[in-house]
């Protein structure tokens, strides 16, 4: 079984942070959601991956990444040019994936829940496709699912009038017969190939489509909220050991946990917490901070109000007044 992740999005609702770098390496408690979503398939002994990118994002995460090694991995990188949806993102890799089964994953989603059932379904019993579900209470935002006897049975792309509150997941398992439903689809009304269309066409083929449930945490890291929130939700699961880099200089700071400290930050006089990551090779002094994510290279300093619900973007400085009344000298 291969593994593909879908990364070619813009990630338009999170600028001006994702105007240049990919919405799929924004961190979340300091882990690029990319780099979670391998370790989701390497946990399954899936070593062989394919992503698919749009060309301009290719230099950035191959940096992050490069060809897999640090994993134990190979990485292939595969180009979708055009914004046309994720039917159309999977069948850019119809001939790496060639006649095994797969598990496709969506670069922007987190996802807890383990995906060795989704496999066992399309490996050992059976089903053409198995995809992840949760119970939401917005299931308008979703592909919506109508299930009944272990299967599902209908599927509909952001329903107006949903028929179930059970929404699709970014965790799919797949057949390679997949790749005829999705040369058999048209657009939909918003002019993208839906990945809901190509699994109904499947439904309707008599092919087995099965699920399971989650109760565990599944994000869509879409907006600077759901961004914010994914951080609070994937700190509370991170152990007290995990959160602040051996590299970290803190000085006469107060630590209000959960938080995530990475590597090479220097803290000062600082109250940080609860819920704050603070990326790599950051500078912060006299601040307090939170429910907040800092992304690399960020100089605070002086800060006299309360830094709370913040994303601030890589390399920002931001300053304030001593309280001898002089200006920063940062």
């Amino acid at each position: 079984m291969k593994g593909l992740i879908l990364c070619a999005g813009r990630g338009t609702r999170l600028y001006p942070i994702t105007i240049n770098h990919p919405k799929t390496l924004i961190p979340v408690a300091n882990i690029p959601i990319l780099q979670s979503c391998i370790e989701k398939l390497i946990e399954q002994g899936i070593y062989e991956i394919g992503i698919v990118l749009h060309p301009s994002q290719e230099t950035v995460i191959k940096a992050k990444f490069e060809a897999g090694e640090s994993w134990g991995a190979t990485l292939t990188y595969i180009y979708q040019t055009e914004a046309k949806g994720i039917s159309d993102a999977a069948k850019q890799a119809r001939d790496y994936i060639g006649e095994e089964a797969f598990l496709l994953l969506l670069g922007d989603n987190l996802i807890s829940e383990s995906l060795s059932e989704l496999k066992r379904d399309v490996e050992e019993r059976g089903s053409c496709a198995s995809l992840l579900l949760a119970e939401v209470a917005n299931p308008r935002d979703y592909g919506v699912a109508k299930v009944s006897d272990g299967r599902i049975v209908e599927l509909v792309e952001k329903p107006q009038n949903p028929i179930s509150n059970l929404a699709v997941l970014g965790a799919y398992a797949f057949k390679p017969t997949v790749f005829e439903a999705i040369s058999s689809i048209a657009p939909s009304a918003r002019g993208e190939y839906e990945i809901t269309d190509a699994i109904q066409w499947l439904i309707d083929h008599n092919c087995a489509v099965t699920y399971h449930i989650t109760e565990k945490l599944n994000m869509d890291v879409g907006t600077m909220e759901r961004w914010l929130e994914a951080n609070q939700m994937m700190l509370d699961e991170l152990e007290s050991d995990e959160m602040i880099h051996e590299s970290a200089i803190l000085h006469n700071c107060t630590i209000v946990e959960p938080i995530s400290i990475d590597k090479g930050c220097v803290l000062k006089d600082c109250v940080i917490g609860p819920y704050v990551s603070i990326s790599a090779d950051s500078y912060i002094d006299h601040c307090k901070i939170e429910n907040s994510i800092l992304l690399s290279g960020v100089h605070l300093k002086h800060i006299s109000y309360l830094l709370k619900n913040t994303i601030i973007g890589i390399n920002s400085v931001l300053a304030g007044i001593k309280e001898n009344g002089e200006g920063s000298d940062q």
